[in-house]
C-alpha cells in the first residue's frame, strides 16, 4: 500500500532521470520501472498520473510516431545553462577540489542521465590553482546569514606558513566586526565595516576559520558606500593609499583600462594615445599592474604617486643586480 501511495513520485523521478527529447519511454518502460520498485500499475492509472503531473506543471510531451513514447519536455534549467554552471564552478578558485566535484554532481541532477553525461564530458578543468580550504562553503553561507539578519560576526583570521601551517594574526584572537557585503576578485572577499577606525576592511574567506555569527545587531553603517567603486580601487583586495591618478597610455591598451577602471573614468584622447583620470588603491598591486604595460603606459600624476612607482620599479630591479 505503501508503494502505491508513492507511484506518482516514482513516476515523476522516472521522467526527470530517465526521459529526454531523444529518449522517449513507452508506456511498457514505464510500468516496467514502477514494478522494479515494487508497484503493479494498470495503463489507465498510469495515464490519469502523467496528466496529474502535467496539471501540476511538469512538462510531460508525447511523441506520436514510429517511437511513440513519453518525455519530459521543459525543465528548469535546459543543458547548455547547465554547462554554463559547470564552467563557472570549474573556474572558481575559491572552491576546493572535492567540493566542486560535489556542486557538479547536483547540478547533473538536474538533467536526465542522458544529459548528465553530456555534461561530465565537460568536466575537465581540475588543475588550476585551488584554495585547499575546506571551511569556506560555510564560512560564505555564514556570512551571508549574517548579513540578511543584520548581525555582527566573530572569526579568527590566518596566513599561511611556509611549512603549510596556519599563523593566526592577533596571536589567534578573534576578529568581532560588521560584515557589509562578499564580493568575488578571483577569491571571495568578505567587505566589513571597523566601527574602531570608521573605515572599511576586508578579508580573505578562505583565510577565515571558527566564524560564528553573533547574536549582537550590526552598528549602523554609514550611508553611501559602493561595494562596486571599493571592489574597482582596491586592485584585487590590496591596501593602499586611495589616489587620484593620471596616465598616459597606448590606444590599443583602451580595452584593458575599460576592464580594469570602469567605464565611468575620465578618459581624453591626447597626441600618441589616450589620457586616463581615475580612482586607485596606489601600492604594489597597482604598481604591479601598470609595470606589466612597460611603456606602453605611464604614469604622470600625482607626483608622489610617480615617485612611489619609480622607488618600487628600483626596489624590486636592485634584487637582480
Amino acid at each position: 500500500m505503501a508503494n502505491k501511495k508513492l507511484k506518482i513520485l516514482y513516476l515523476a523521478r522516472f521522467f526527470q532521470q530517465e526521459t529526454d527529447e531523444q529518449h522517449p519511454k513507452t508506456l511498457q518502460e514505464i510500468l516496467a520501472h514502477l514494478e522494479g520498485h515494487g508497484i503493479t500499475a494498470e495503463r489507465k492509472s498510469v495515464y490519469d498520473d502523467m496528466e496529474l503531473l502535467r496539471l501540476f506543471g511538469m512538462d510531460i510531451q508525447t511523441v506520436k510516431s514510429k517511437n511513440f513514447g513519453y518525455f519530459l519536455g521543459d525543465r528548469e534549467f535546459q543543458l547548455p545553462e547547465l554547462k554554463l554552471l559547470i564552467d563557472v564552478v570549474q573556474a572558481s578558485p575559491f572552491l576546493t577540489k572535492k567540493k566542486s566535484m560535489e556542486l557538479i554532481a547536483k547540478l547533473e541532477q538536474l538533467t536526465s542521465r542522458y544529459g548528465a553525461r553530456q555534461l561530465r564530458r565537460q568536466v575537465y578543468v581540475m588543475n588550476r590553482l585551488r584554495t585547499v580550504n575546506e571551511t569556506l562553503y560555510y564560512a560564505v553561507d555564514g556570512i551571508n546569514t549574517a548579513i540578511n539578519e543584520n548581525k555582527k560576526i566573530s572569526f579568527r583570521y590566518f596566513d599561511w606558513t611556509v611549512s603549510g601551517e596556519k599563523a593566526y594574526r592577533k596571536g589567534g584572537a578573534a576578529y568581532v566586526t560588521d560584515p557589509v557585503a562578499l564580493c568575488v576578485d578571483r577569491h571571495y572577499y568578505l567587505v566589513a565595516y571597523d566601527a574602531a577606525i570608521s573605515d572599511y576592511r576586508h578579508y580573505r574567506v578562505d583565510r577565515i576559520s571558527d566564524l560564528t555569527v553573533l547574536e549582537e545587531a550590526r552598528g549602523i553603517l554609514p550611508e553611501g558606500f559602493d561595494l562596486g567603486e571599493y571592489t574597482r580601487t582596491t586592485f584585487d583586495m590590496y591596501n593602499g593609499e586611495s589616489t587620484r591618478v593620471t596616465l598616459r597610455m597606448d590606444e590599443k591598451l583602451l580595452n584593458i583600462a575599460i576592464d580594469r577602471f570602469g567605464a565611468d573614468a575620465h578618459m581624453r584622447a591626447v597626441e600618441g594615445g589616450v589620457e586616463i583620470s581615475a580612482t586607485v588603491e596606489a601600492g604594489p598591486t597597482f604598481y604591479g599592474w601598470l609595470f606589466q604595460f612597460g611603456p606602453q603606459i605611464k604614469l604622470l600624476s600625482p607626483q608622489s604617486a610617480v615617485e612611489d612607482f619609480k622607488n618600487w620599479c628600483k626596489t624590486t630591479l636592485e634584487q637582480y643586480e
